[in-house]
């Protein structure tokens, strides 16, 4: 019977979250032997168990202590976090990555015919959520006073039945909200996944894992935000062409084979690299200009 310990991570089983929590492991290099009828998958190649599970299930599990770590939504982590506290149950936990995907906000919306002036305009109604921690959060640090009904589901409908006044709930484009009729006027909290972990330290072997594990994903956040420039500009223009480089990073300059009035400059860019930028750059003189996704990074 194999005892090695194995690290722990909850994630999504199905949703918005889980297709990119699976391709970002599988790009940390993770072989994944996922089932959609198993709620624990298990990693080949490295001493790791996924367990698929409810988002609104991952903090629990986290700050329990049942996973090691967790991908989830600030907001589920957050509004879980503030209701633990309240019921006087275990809290804790460390955030150890913020990640750059799943992003969206919770925010108040209200009837299009809603005459709305401001957060006073909502003091004393009633708002249909899934989320009534981060709701009453927001009101106290506003210095409003709501109540709330709480729906799991079919948010959007409840001003139209009688149930609320407004609702306080998710969005990202804001087409469901038009379609029932409703305006996003207050956006109450920002939310993007997260790596969390345990509050409770981890024994030597499954840090040892933890610790090969953050790098790499480290490396596949700043990979997905980074591109990889490569242009052919004036010897004489290395300056200012450099000076045009978006990022921090110091551009790798070569000489061309047969060229004394060339060289090949290479820069890793961790910001936007606009359209403008590469127009400038042609109009000092710069040509074969090249902007290219990088897949790994390790500083």
């Amino acid at each position: 019977m194999n005892t090695e310990p194995r690290l722990r991570i909850a994630m999504q089983k199905t949703g918005r979250l889980s297709d990119d929590t699976q391709s970002l492991l599988k790009r940390c290099g993770l072989k994944l032997n996922v089932s959609d009828r198993r709620l624990l998958a298990h990693v080949s190649n490295m001493p790791i168990d996924i367990m698929r599970v409810r988002s609104s299930d991952i903090p629990g599990l986290v700050m329990d202590g049942v996973c090691d770590l967790g991908i989830v939504g600030d907001n589920t982590l957050q509004e879980t976090a503030l209701e633990r506290a309240l019921m006087g149950q275990k809290s804790e936990y460390i955030r150890t990555i913020g990640l750059n995907f799943g992003g969206c906000h919770l925010s108040i919306a209200m009837p299009e015919e809603f005459n709305y002036q401001g957060l006073q305009s909502l003091n004393g109604l009633r708002f249909a959520t899934t989320y009534p921690q981060l709701l009453n959060r927001f009101a106290r640090e506003n210095g409003i006073n709501v109540d709330f009904c709480l729906l799991k589901g079919s948010v959007e409908v409840a001003p139209r039945v009688g149930l609320s006044d407004g609702i306080c709930d998710l969005v990202s484009t804001g087409a469901t909200l038009e379609a029932n009729g409703l305006k996003e006027v207050e956006v109450i909290f920002k939310s993007k996944a997260s790596l969390i972990q345990t509050s409770t330290a981890l024994p030597p072997e499954k840090q040892k894992i933890l610790d090969t594990l953050l790098p790499r994903i480290k490396g596949v956040m700043k990979a997905k935000e980074s591109k990889y420039i490569m242009l052919h500009a004036p010897k004489d223009k290395v300056e200012e062409v450099s000076a045009l480089m978006p990022g921090k990073e110091t551009p790798t300059i070569l000489p061309l084979a047969g060229r004394d009035d060339l060289v090949a400059i290479h820069v890793v860019a961790t910001e936007t690299f606009f359209w403008e930028t590469m127009e400038q750059l042609k109009s000092l003189g710069c040509n074969s200009i090249l902007v290219m996704p990088i897949e790994k990074m390790m500083g």
